[in-house]
């Protein structure tokens, strides 16, 4: 599986990690990773450092995330994209809708 989740001791902060590809593959277990977690002003973190390459879908699965992160009054930051993704991002003006840490 390249999506892995990672919940913090105090449950505030819900690191979800993507490996290689994040394309519509990734779908399933990318929602699995944050829909059940609905503690209020929680921090959702998307480290991209492992993916080498994003397509169009993966920006709808963040899209989804960032309205599940705002319907739990929480933050969503993206950490770590390499050149090639951050350029997708930067093309589709998502430093517009939430942060990005290079």
């Amino acid at each position: 599986m390249n999506v892995k989740k990672q919940i913090s001791a105090d449950n505030k902060t819900i690191t979800i990690s993507v490996e290689e590809r994040f394309d519509f593959s990734a779908h399933q277990s990318f929602k699995e990773a944050y829909v059940n977690h609905n503690t209020p002003g929680s921090l959702f973190v998307l480290d991209l450092s492992k993916a080498s390459y994003m397509d169009s879908s993966a920006l709808g699965m963040i899209l989804l995330l960032k309205d599940h992160v705002e319907n739990v009054s929480g933050q969503l930051k993206i950490v770590k994209p390499n050149d090639a993704v951050n350029k997708i991002l930067e093309i589709a003006q998502f430093h517009r809708l939430m942060t990005i840490e290079r």
